[in-house]
Protein backbone atom coordinates (compact mmCIF):
# COMPACT_ATOMS: atom_id res chain seq x y z
CA UNK A 1 0.00 0.00 0.00
CA UNK A 2 2.99 2.15 0.74
CA UNK A 3 4.09 2.03 -2.90
CA UNK A 4 0.62 3.09 -4.01
CA UNK A 5 0.61 6.22 -2.19
CA UNK A 6 3.34 8.52 -1.63
CA UNK A 7 4.83 8.21 2.65
CA UNK A 8 4.60 12.18 2.26
CA UNK A 9 0.55 11.64 1.69
CA UNK A 10 0.40 8.71 4.29
CA UNK A 11 2.05 11.04 7.05
CA UNK A 12 -0.11 14.18 6.14
CA UNK A 13 -3.55 12.21 6.19
CA UNK A 14 -2.26 10.60 9.68
CA UNK A 15 -1.27 14.34 11.03
CA UNK A 16 -5.00 15.07 10.15
CA UNK A 17 -6.67 11.87 11.62
CA UNK A 18 -4.82 12.97 14.89
CA UNK A 19 -6.06 16.25 14.54
CA UNK A 20 -9.53 15.12 13.72
CA UNK A 21 -9.09 13.03 16.96
CA UNK A 22 -8.19 15.89 18.66
CA UNK A 23 -10.84 17.70 17.95
CA UNK A 24 -13.57 14.88 18.86
CA UNK A 25 -11.82 14.56 22.47
CA UNK A 26 -11.64 18.08 23.23
CA UNK A 27 -15.41 18.55 22.13
CA UNK A 28 -16.11 15.92 25.04
CA UNK A 29 -14.61 17.58 27.14
CA UNK A 30 -15.52 20.89 26.35
CA UNK A 31 -19.20 20.06 26.57
CA UNK A 32 -19.27 18.10 29.40
CA UNK A 33 -17.47 21.11 31.21
CA UNK A 34 -19.30 24.53 29.96
CA UNK A 35 -20.88 26.36 32.64
CA UNK A 36 -24.73 24.74 31.52
CA UNK A 37 -26.03 28.20 33.73
CA UNK A 38 -23.89 31.01 31.98
CA UNK A 39 -24.75 29.41 29.21
CA UNK A 40 -28.82 29.12 29.87
CA UNK A 41 -28.58 32.75 30.33
CA UNK A 42 -26.74 33.67 27.44
CA UNK A 43 -28.98 31.67 25.26
CA UNK A 44 -31.78 33.27 26.97
CA UNK A 45 -30.13 36.55 26.09
CA UNK A 46 -29.95 35.78 22.27
CA UNK A 47 -26.76 34.37 21.71
CA UNK A 48 -26.72 32.12 18.93
CA UNK A 49 -23.99 29.96 19.59
CA UNK A 50 -24.70 29.64 22.91
CA UNK A 51 -28.34 28.11 21.59
CA UNK A 52 -26.42 25.89 19.22
CA UNK A 53 -24.19 24.48 22.11
CA UNK A 54 -27.78 24.36 24.26
CA UNK A 55 -29.38 22.21 21.82
CA UNK A 56 -26.30 19.69 21.55
CA UNK A 57 -26.50 19.39 25.53
CA UNK A 58 -30.51 19.04 25.78
CA UNK A 59 -29.40 15.63 23.36
CA UNK A 60 -26.80 13.83 25.43
CA UNK A 61 -27.26 10.52 23.72
CA UNK A 62 -26.62 11.86 20.34
CA UNK A 63 -24.31 14.08 21.38
CA UNK A 64 -22.14 11.45 22.73
CA UNK A 65 -23.30 9.50 19.79
CA UNK A 66 -21.83 11.59 16.97
CA UNK A 67 -18.50 12.29 19.00
CA UNK A 68 -17.57 8.33 19.34
CA UNK A 69 -18.41 7.27 16.20
CA UNK A 70 -16.09 10.19 14.87
CA UNK A 71 -13.21 9.72 17.38
CA UNK A 72 -13.50 6.02 17.05
CA UNK A 73 -13.39 6.35 12.88
CA UNK A 74 -10.16 8.68 12.91
CA UNK A 75 -8.52 6.49 15.48
CA UNK A 76 -9.11 3.24 13.91
CA UNK A 77 -7.60 4.71 10.53
CA UNK A 78 -5.22 6.26 12.05
CA UNK A 79 -3.67 2.90 13.47
CA UNK A 80 -4.18 1.39 9.72
CA UNK A 81 -2.38 4.39 8.48
CA UNK A 82 0.38 3.57 11.29
CA UNK A 83 0.83 0.31 10.69
CA UNK A 84 1.28 0.88 6.93
CA UNK A 85 4.10 3.10 7.68
CA UNK A 86 5.33 1.09 10.01
CA UNK A 87 6.12 -1.99 8.16
CA UNK A 88 7.41 0.28 5.68
CA UNK A 89 10.06 1.07 8.12
CA UNK A 90 10.55 -1.71 9.86
CA UNK A 91 9.69 -4.70 8.35
CA UNK A 92 6.68 -6.93 8.00
CA UNK A 93 7.11 -8.90 11.33
CA UNK A 94 8.38 -5.98 13.88
CA UNK A 95 6.02 -3.44 12.05
CA UNK A 96 3.00 -4.43 13.22
CA UNK A 97 4.21 -4.26 16.73
CA UNK A 98 5.65 -1.06 17.14
CA UNK A 99 3.10 0.75 15.04
CA UNK A 100 0.56 0.59 18.31
CA UNK A 101 2.97 1.09 20.72
CA UNK A 102 4.00 4.45 18.99
CA UNK A 103 0.89 5.46 17.94
CA UNK A 104 -0.67 4.92 21.31
CA UNK A 105 1.92 7.17 22.63
CA UNK A 106 0.88 10.25 20.36
CA UNK A 107 -3.00 10.18 20.61
CA UNK A 108 -2.14 10.41 24.52
CA UNK A 109 -0.11 13.39 24.15
CA UNK A 110 -1.67 15.07 21.53
CA UNK A 111 -4.85 13.48 20.98
CA UNK A 112 -6.16 13.03 24.70
CA UNK A 113 -4.72 14.67 27.12
CA UNK A 114 -3.53 17.80 25.61
CA UNK A 115 -6.79 18.85 23.93
CA UNK A 116 -9.11 17.42 26.85
CA UNK A 117 -7.40 19.39 29.71
CA UNK A 118 -6.99 22.63 27.70
CA UNK A 119 -10.86 22.03 27.05
CA UNK A 120 -11.16 21.40 30.72
CA UNK A 121 -9.85 24.66 31.65
CA UNK A 122 -11.30 26.64 28.68
CA UNK A 123 -14.36 25.21 27.90
CA UNK A 124 -16.37 27.72 25.69
CA UNK A 125 -12.93 28.33 23.54
CA UNK A 126 -13.98 24.43 22.38
CA UNK A 127 -17.51 24.08 22.68
CA UNK A 128 -18.90 27.15 20.82
CA UNK A 129 -16.63 26.47 17.60
CA UNK A 130 -17.03 22.58 18.14
CA UNK A 131 -20.99 22.66 17.64
CA UNK A 132 -20.66 24.64 14.59
CA UNK A 133 -19.01 20.98 13.54
CA UNK A 134 -20.95 18.85 15.49
CA UNK A 135 -24.62 19.97 14.97
CA UNK A 136 -24.16 19.23 10.72
CA UNK A 137 -22.42 16.07 11.42
CA UNK A 138 -24.96 14.67 13.60
CA UNK A 139 -27.62 15.52 11.03
CA UNK A 140 -25.26 13.82 8.31
CA UNK A 141 -24.67 10.87 10.61
CA UNK A 142 -28.26 10.64 12.17
CA UNK A 143 -28.81 7.31 11.00
CA UNK A 144 -26.14 5.70 12.35
CA UNK A 145 -25.99 7.59 15.48
CA UNK A 146 -29.71 6.33 15.75
CA UNK A 147 -28.74 3.11 15.63
CA UNK A 148 -25.85 2.84 17.96
CA UNK A 149 -27.65 4.60 20.55
CA UNK A 150 -30.50 2.18 20.00
CA UNK A 151 -28.68 -0.80 20.38
CA UNK A 152 -26.45 0.60 23.79
CA UNK A 153 -30.25 1.50 25.19
CA UNK A 154 -31.59 -1.51 24.68
CA UNK A 155 -28.51 -3.25 26.54
CA UNK A 156 -28.87 -0.94 29.17
CA UNK A 157 -32.13 -1.97 29.66
CA UNK A 158 -31.39 -5.36 29.89
CA UNK A 159 -29.39 -4.41 32.93
CA UNK A 160 -31.88 -2.88 34.52
CA UNK A 161 -30.90 0.72 33.81
CA UNK A 162 -33.57 3.57 32.11
CA UNK A 163 -31.95 6.17 29.72
CA UNK A 164 -33.56 9.41 29.25
CA UNK A 165 -32.62 11.73 26.40
CA UNK A 166 -32.20 14.90 28.89
CA UNK A 167 -30.36 14.88 31.92
CA UNK A 168 -32.00 16.24 35.10
CA UNK A 169 -29.63 19.90 35.84
CA UNK A 170 -32.02 21.06 38.63
CA UNK A 171 -30.76 22.02 41.42
CA UNK A 172 -31.82 21.61 44.97
CA UNK A 173 -31.40 23.97 48.10
CA UNK A 174 -28.48 22.77 49.42
CA UNK A 175 -26.83 22.29 45.77
CA UNK A 176 -27.75 25.97 44.69
CA UNK A 177 -26.50 27.14 48.53
CA UNK A 178 -23.03 25.79 47.75
CA UNK A 179 -22.95 27.55 43.89
CA UNK A 180 -23.77 30.84 45.91
CA UNK A 181 -20.42 30.10 48.15
CA UNK A 182 -18.29 29.01 45.39
CA UNK A 183 -19.28 32.12 43.51
CA UNK A 184 -16.14 33.59 44.90
CA UNK A 185 -15.80 37.35 43.78
CA UNK A 186 -18.45 37.28 41.55
CA UNK A 187 -21.10 37.93 43.99
CA UNK A 188 -19.91 39.84 46.97
CA UNK A 189 -20.02 38.37 50.55
CA UNK A 190 -22.76 40.57 51.37
CA UNK A 191 -24.53 39.65 48.31
CA UNK A 192 -23.76 35.53 48.89
CA UNK A 193 -24.91 36.37 52.80
CA UNK A 194 -28.14 37.76 51.84
CA UNK A 195 -29.13 34.89 49.06
CA UNK A 196 -28.29 32.39 51.96
CA UNK A 197 -30.54 33.63 54.22
CA UNK A 198 -33.49 34.01 51.63
CA UNK A 199 -32.75 29.93 50.98
CA UNK A 200 -33.42 29.63 54.79
CA UNK A 201 -36.12 31.00 55.01
CA UNK A 202 -38.41 28.16 54.42
CA UNK A 203 -36.43 26.63 57.22
CA UNK A 204 -37.34 29.18 59.82
CA UNK A 205 -41.12 29.80 61.68
CA UNK A 206 -41.97 33.10 62.77
CA UNK A 207 -41.67 31.71 66.32
CA UNK A 208 -38.20 31.55 65.60
CA UNK A 209 -38.12 35.62 65.41
CA UNK A 210 -40.96 36.56 67.28
CA UNK A 211 -40.98 39.25 70.21
CA UNK A 212 -42.11 36.66 73.02
CA UNK A 213 -45.12 37.51 74.72
CA UNK A 214 -43.27 38.44 77.69
CA UNK A 215 -41.53 41.14 76.14
CA UNK A 216 -44.71 42.57 74.32
CA UNK A 217 -45.32 45.81 74.73
CA UNK A 218 -49.00 46.72 74.33
CA UNK A 219 -51.69 49.12 75.91
CA UNK A 220 -53.61 47.39 78.81
CA UNK A 221 -56.96 49.32 78.64
CA UNK A 222 -57.84 48.08 82.02
CA UNK A 223 -54.81 50.85 82.83
CA UNK A 224 -55.31 54.54 83.88
CA UNK A 225 -55.62 56.44 81.16
CA UNK A 226 -53.01 58.56 82.30
CA UNK A 227 -50.69 56.00 81.90
CA UNK A 228 -52.21 54.76 78.69
CA UNK A 229 -51.57 58.25 77.34
CA UNK A 230 -48.03 58.67 78.72
CA UNK A 231 -46.74 55.13 77.20
CA UNK A 232 -48.78 56.43 74.29
CA UNK A 233 -46.14 59.59 74.21
CA UNK A 234 -43.54 57.82 75.12
CA UNK A 235 -43.44 54.82 73.32
CA UNK A 236 -40.53 53.55 70.99
CA UNK A 237 -42.68 51.46 69.03
CA UNK A 238 -44.88 52.56 65.78
CA UNK A 239 -47.26 49.93 66.51
CA UNK A 240 -48.93 48.47 69.48
CA UNK A 241 -51.21 45.79 70.40
CA UNK A 242 -54.39 47.00 72.18
CA UNK A 243 -55.65 44.33 74.78
CA UNK A 244 -57.83 44.27 77.82
CA UNK A 245 -56.84 42.66 81.05
CA UNK A 246 -54.68 39.96 79.19
CA UNK A 247 -52.63 40.24 76.03
CA UNK A 248 -54.77 36.93 75.01
CA UNK A 249 -57.67 39.38 74.79
CA UNK A 250 -56.15 41.57 72.10
CA UNK A 251 -58.93 44.20 70.64
CA UNK A 252 -56.28 45.58 67.91
CA UNK A 253 -53.35 47.01 66.55
CA UNK A 254 -52.57 50.76 67.19
CA UNK A 255 -50.81 52.76 65.34
CA UNK A 256 -49.48 55.48 66.62
CA UNK A 257 -49.22 58.14 63.47
CA UNK A 258 -53.11 57.79 64.21
CA UNK A 259 -52.75 58.64 67.97
CA UNK A 260 -52.41 62.42 66.84
CA UNK A 261 -56.11 62.31 65.54
CA UNK A 262 -57.43 61.68 69.80
CA UNK A 263 -54.93 63.46 71.58
CA UNK A 264 -55.63 66.40 69.64
CA UNK A 265 -58.53 66.83 70.77
CA UNK A 266 -59.88 68.37 73.99
CA UNK A 267 -61.04 64.92 76.20
CA UNK A 268 -59.11 61.44 75.05
CA UNK A 269 -61.39 58.15 76.29
CA UNK A 270 -60.43 54.78 75.74
CA UNK A 271 -63.04 54.22 73.35
CA UNK A 272 -61.48 56.67 70.73
CA UNK A 273 -58.00 54.68 71.37
CA UNK A 274 -60.08 51.50 70.35
CA UNK A 275 -61.94 53.25 67.66
CA UNK A 276 -58.33 54.00 65.87
CA UNK A 277 -56.87 50.76 66.18
CA UNK A 278 -56.81 47.92 63.50
CA UNK A 279 -58.04 44.65 63.49
CA UNK A 280 -55.47 42.19 64.63
CA UNK A 281 -53.42 40.20 62.33
CA UNK A 282 -52.94 37.00 63.30
CA UNK A 283 -50.17 34.62 62.47
CA UNK A 284 -50.11 30.60 63.52
CA UNK A 285 -46.25 29.58 65.14
CA UNK A 286 -45.62 27.20 63.04
CA UNK A 287 -45.73 29.55 59.75
CA UNK A 288 -42.76 29.27 57.60
CA UNK A 289 -40.86 32.77 57.04
CA UNK A 290 -41.37 32.87 53.16
CA UNK A 291 -44.70 32.09 53.56
CA UNK A 292 -45.46 34.79 56.11
CA UNK A 293 -43.27 37.32 53.75
CA UNK A 294 -46.05 36.63 51.00
CA UNK A 295 -48.49 36.95 53.75
CA UNK A 296 -47.83 40.23 54.70
CA UNK A 297 -47.49 41.42 50.86
CA UNK A 298 -51.20 39.84 50.24
CA UNK A 299 -52.47 41.65 53.31
CA UNK A 300 -50.76 44.61 53.49
CA UNK A 301 -49.38 44.33 56.97
CA UNK A 302 -46.35 44.88 58.86
CA UNK A 303 -46.76 43.16 62.18
CA UNK A 304 -49.01 40.48 63.38
CA UNK A 305 -49.66 38.50 66.72
CA UNK A 306 -48.30 35.10 66.51
CA UNK A 307 -50.98 32.29 68.18
CA UNK A 308 -50.41 28.61 69.32
CA UNK A 309 -52.71 25.81 68.55
CA UNK A 310 -55.05 26.78 70.91
CA UNK A 311 -55.33 30.44 70.17
CA UNK A 312 -52.90 31.90 73.22
CA UNK A 313 -50.75 34.75 72.18
CA UNK A 314 -47.35 33.88 72.06
CA UNK A 315 -45.46 36.51 71.03
CA UNK A 316 -45.35 39.09 67.52
CA UNK A 317 -43.44 39.15 64.41
CA UNK A 318 -42.94 42.37 62.21
CA UNK A 319 -41.91 42.62 58.80
CA UNK A 320 -38.49 44.19 59.39
CA UNK A 321 -38.35 41.28 61.73
CA UNK A 322 -38.25 38.19 58.52
CA UNK A 323 -36.56 41.27 56.20
CA UNK A 324 -33.54 41.43 59.09
CA UNK A 325 -33.31 37.71 58.19
CA UNK A 326 -32.32 38.26 55.09
CA UNK A 327 -30.22 41.21 55.41
CA UNK A 328 -29.24 41.57 58.54
CA UNK A 329 -29.65 44.08 61.51
CA UNK A 330 -30.43 47.54 60.22
CA UNK A 331 -32.48 48.86 63.15
CA UNK A 332 -31.26 51.41 65.30
CA UNK A 333 -32.93 49.30 68.46
CA UNK A 334 -29.68 48.49 70.80
CA UNK A 335 -31.91 47.33 73.34
CA UNK A 336 -31.68 43.54 71.69
CA UNK A 337 -28.95 40.76 72.00
CA UNK A 338 -26.44 43.31 72.50
CA UNK A 339 -27.86 43.59 76.48
CA UNK A 340 -28.23 39.97 76.08
CA UNK A 341 -24.36 38.84 75.65
CA UNK A 342 -21.93 40.02 77.54
CA UNK A 343 -17.73 38.94 76.99
CA UNK A 344 -15.46 38.24 79.32
CA UNK A 345 -12.15 38.91 79.62
CA UNK A 346 -11.32 35.49 79.68
CA UNK A 347 -13.11 34.51 76.31
CA UNK A 348 -16.33 33.15 77.57
CA UNK A 349 -19.49 35.08 77.30
CA UNK A 350 -22.22 36.01 80.18
CA UNK A 351 -25.43 35.52 78.64
CA UNK A 352 -29.27 36.12 79.63
CA UNK A 353 -31.34 32.68 80.15
CA UNK A 354 -34.26 34.78 77.91
CA UNK A 355 -31.61 35.07 74.94
CA UNK A 356 -33.16 33.65 71.78
CA UNK A 357 -30.77 30.64 70.62
CA UNK A 358 -30.58 31.47 66.49
CA UNK A 359 -28.91 34.88 68.04
CA UNK A 360 -26.31 33.61 70.25
CA UNK A 361 -25.65 31.71 67.42
CA UNK A 362 -25.38 34.35 64.74
CA UNK A 363 -23.55 36.58 67.78
CA UNK A 364 -20.79 33.80 68.43
CA UNK A 365 -20.46 31.59 65.60
CA UNK A 366 -21.65 28.54 67.55
CA UNK A 367 -24.04 25.79 66.31
CA UNK A 368 -26.50 25.37 69.24
CA UNK A 369 -29.95 23.29 68.56
CA UNK A 370 -32.07 25.47 67.31
CA UNK A 371 -35.02 22.39 66.57
CA UNK A 372 -36.42 22.58 70.33
CA UNK A 373 -36.61 25.10 72.99
CA UNK A 374 -35.65 28.45 71.66
CA UNK A 375 -34.01 30.41 74.34
CA UNK A 376 -31.16 29.94 76.52
CA UNK A 377 -33.36 28.77 79.56
CA UNK A 378 -35.46 26.46 77.83
CA UNK A 379 -31.95 24.63 76.46
CA UNK A 380 -29.96 24.26 79.45
CA UNK A 381 -33.33 22.86 81.30
CA UNK A 382 -34.20 20.23 78.72
CA UNK A 383 -30.60 19.28 78.69
CA UNK A 384 -30.62 19.27 82.50
CA UNK A 385 -34.39 17.09 82.68
CA UNK A 386 -34.57 19.17 85.81
CA UNK A 387 -34.72 22.78 87.16
CA UNK A 388 -31.38 22.87 89.03
CA UNK A 389 -31.86 23.77 92.97
CA UNK A 390 -28.56 25.67 92.42
CA UNK A 391 -25.18 26.38 90.21
CA UNK A 392 -24.89 23.94 87.61
CA UNK A 393 -22.19 23.21 85.24
CA UNK A 394 -23.01 21.35 81.52
CA UNK A 395 -22.08 20.95 77.95
CA UNK A 396 -23.89 21.16 74.77
CA UNK A 397 -22.09 19.97 72.09
CA UNK A 398 -18.98 22.25 71.48
CA UNK A 399 -20.19 24.48 74.08
CA UNK A 400 -19.67 24.30 78.28
CA UNK A 401 -22.06 25.74 80.21
CA UNK A 402 -22.07 27.54 83.63
CA UNK A 403 -25.12 28.66 85.63
CA UNK A 404 -25.05 31.45 87.40
CA UNK A 405 -28.09 32.85 88.33
CA UNK A 406 -31.68 31.10 89.26
CA UNK A 407 -34.49 33.58 89.80
CA UNK A 408 -38.40 32.60 90.12
CA UNK A 409 -37.85 29.17 88.48
CA UNK A 410 -35.66 31.19 85.93
CA UNK A 411 -32.29 30.62 84.60
CA UNK A 412 -31.31 34.44 84.19
CA UNK A 413 -27.76 34.07 83.34
CA UNK A 414 -25.21 31.45 81.98
CA UNK A 415 -21.12 31.17 81.46
CA UNK A 416 -20.69 30.08 78.29
CA UNK A 417 -17.56 29.03 76.48
CA UNK A 418 -16.38 26.74 73.60
CA UNK A 419 -14.91 23.86 74.89
CA UNK A 420 -13.43 20.90 73.44
CA UNK A 421 -13.67 17.81 75.71
CA UNK A 422 -16.94 15.07 75.44
CA UNK A 423 -20.14 16.33 76.74
CA UNK A 424 -20.45 16.13 80.44
CA UNK A 425 -23.84 16.81 82.87
CA UNK A 426 -23.23 17.44 86.37
CA UNK A 427 -24.71 19.37 89.14
CA UNK A 428 -23.49 20.84 91.89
Amino acid sequence: MSDDFPLGLLFGLLLLLICLSAFFSSSETGMMSINRYRLSHRAGGGERRAQRVLRLLGRPGRRIGVILIGNNLVNNLAAAIATVLAIHFFGEVTGPAVAPLILTIVILIFAEVTPKTYAAVKPERIAYPASMVLEPLLKLLYPLVWLVNAISNGLLRLLGVKTLEAGGDNLTRDELRTVVHEAGPLIPRRHQAMLVSILDLENVTVNDIMVPRHEVMGIDLDDDLDDILTQIRTSQHTRVPVYKGDINNIIGMLHLRNAARFLSRGEVTKAAIVQEAREPYFIPESTPLHTQLLNFQKQKRRIGIVVDEYGDVEGLVTLEDILEEIVGEFTTDVAGQDQEIHPQEDGSHVIDGTANIRDINKSLGWHLPTDGPKTLNGLILEHLESFPDGPACLQIGAVRMEILEVRDNLITSARCWQAVRRPVVAQA
